[in-house]
């Protein structure tokens, strides 16, 4: 069997379709050239979907570029515009708000003008923005610069694992979509490396790079079906799903199921807020907030934005070893994940998650605690970092991309755009509130600080196990219907 289907693939598959035009071949052959044929579909598929997905997340590495952007530019920054600290901090913080109501509107506007259409428009803004950035002479306009790359990233963090998730074949979802945080933290990690040699003002033009990757890629891959069915173009849903399976591939029963299930909801009204209480979605709406949740009160924002003065306040002379450590980490640990993503599932992979990171934080509170009673003194640097890139692999390899997955999958197109928007608002608050009480609640207590984190995660351990279901091999349709039955 393999060595025919070899032979098939060298000859450029044209062995394959002479055979199905051979009226009388024998059974077992038809056998094979089925399967040769079902291969071909496979990668023609494969093909589109991949890079689609490879545009879709040049939005992706645009959000990790803006968030690792203000770290290695402050004293820069700081120097040539004669900022104060609280200025620089102003600048550092409004992207925050800004992603903010990014995330508000996100929802609202890929629903108006299509994922393809939110992407480019988040585009737009982030460009405008850098190039604010760049061109600043003083506060106003950096600050301005700032607010748009975030208002840009707001909408990217909805819409981007939206539409992969839309796109993508249900075997591949789950790892399709974790790209979506492997290429944040790439481009966080990039941003960093690349603003301990560039200059801040050379530094905010790369953030154009992504920008500009994406809207031409826009023009090359289709819209998502599943959006383009609900605002009833049927035609060009039929097309662009035939072109994500392959021009020879047959998906008349990926579109009625598609169709169907938009057709249950054409009695459904345009979703109010109200409406996400309702005893229907409550669980979807649930699910996916309460991930957003214990994603961030175990502390990753808090952790990561101070993690060399984190080394430092254990005993380390410097703490840049640590942090380099910490940065190296992430992308292989979740280039891992999304491997495992479509294998194991999702819960497997957040439970692990969640209890590494209780690990992590419980070592890294010991070695505070160890500290404080000047016992073992040698051996607390040792666990502190130990601690902490244990908790940043824990999370890298679950809680960091699983939560985005789900919230993608788990709602019913009708609602998803609200639904989505509060989800990522959530999300985008939590970030917030956890960076901005992080230094009061060290200056309260080192050893307190951690332990009260890994009591967070420990909690979500409980969650996902008492509340969140698995979807790994499931169409979108399948799991609306198995969280509503």
């Amino acid at each position: 069997m393999a060595i025919t289907n070899s032979r098939d693939i060298e000859n450029g598959g044209s062995k394959g379709i002479q055979d199905l035009e051979e009226p009388f071949l024998e059974h077992t052959k038809k056998v094979v050239d089925s399967e040769d044929e079902e291969t071909n579909k496979a990668s023609l598929s494969v093909g589109m979907v991949l890079f689609s997905t490879c545009v879709a997340v040049c939005g992706s590495f645009e959000f990790g570029s803006c968030v690792g952007y203000s770290a290695p530019a402050q004293s820069a920054i700081r120097e040539d515009l004669n900022l104060t600290l609280a200025q620089y901090s102003m600048f550092g913080s409004i992207v925050t708000i800004g992603a903010m109501i990014g995330a508000i509107t996100s929802g609202r506007i890929s629903d108006s003008i299509g994922r393809k259409g939110a992407m480019r428009m988040s585009a737009v803004f982030c460009i405008a923005g850098w190039l604010a950035v760049y061109l600043s002479m003083g506060a106003l306009l950096l600050d301005t610069g700032r607010f748009l790359t975030g208002y840009g990233i707001g909408i990217f963090s909805f819409v981007v694992p939206v539409f992969i998730a839309e796109i993508a074949p249900k075997n591949l979802r789950g790892g399709l979509t974790t790209l979506n945080q492997l290429m944040i933290v790439t481009g966080a990690s990039l941003a960093f490396l690349m603003g301990t040699v560039l200059s801040w003002r050379t530094l905010a033009i790369t953030g154009l790079v992504p920008c500009i990757f994406l809207i031409i890629g826009l023009f090359f891959i289709p819209e998502s079906p599943r959006w383009l069915a609900k605002v009833g173009l049927d035609k060009e849903f039929e097309v662009a799903l035939q072109r994500l399976r392959g021009k020879d591939a047959n998906v008349s029963a990926e579109a009625a199921e598609i169709k169907a299930y938009i057709e249950s909801l054409k009695d459904k009204s345009d979703a109010k807020l109200l409406d996400l209480f309702d005893s229907k979605y409550i669980r979807s709406v649930t699910i996916a907030v309460g991930l957003m949740i214990f994603q961030q009160i175990g502390g990753i924002n808090g952790v990561g934005f101070y993690a060399s003065q984190t080394f430092v306040a254990a005993g380390m002379s410097s703490g840049n070893i640590g942090t380099i450590a910490y940065a190296l980490i992430q992308v292989p640990i979740t280039v891992v994940g999304a491997f495992l993503m479509d294998r194991s599932g999702r819960r497997p992979l957040l439970m692990v998650s969640a209890t590494g990171t209780f690990l992590g934080c419980f070592l890294t509170g010991t070695a505070f605690l160890l500290e404080g009673q000047t016992l073992l003194l040698e051996w607390v640097p040792t666990l502190a970092v130990s601690g902490v890139l244990i908790y940043i692999a824990s999370f890298s390899i679950g809680m960091g991309a699983v939560p985005w997955v789900i919230m993608s999958e788990i709602f019913p197109i009708h609602i998803k755009g609200l639904a989505g928007s509060l989800v990522v608002l959530v999300n985008w608050l939590g970030a917030w509130a956890v960076s901005y009480t992080f230094n009061f609640l060290m200056s309260w207590s080192t050893t307190g600080t951690f332990f009260v984190f890994s009591g967070s995660c420990a909690l979500t351990v409980l969650f996902v196990a008492k509340v969140v279901p698995e979807t790994k091999g499931k169409t979108l349709e399948e799991i609306q219907s198995s969280i509503n039955s």
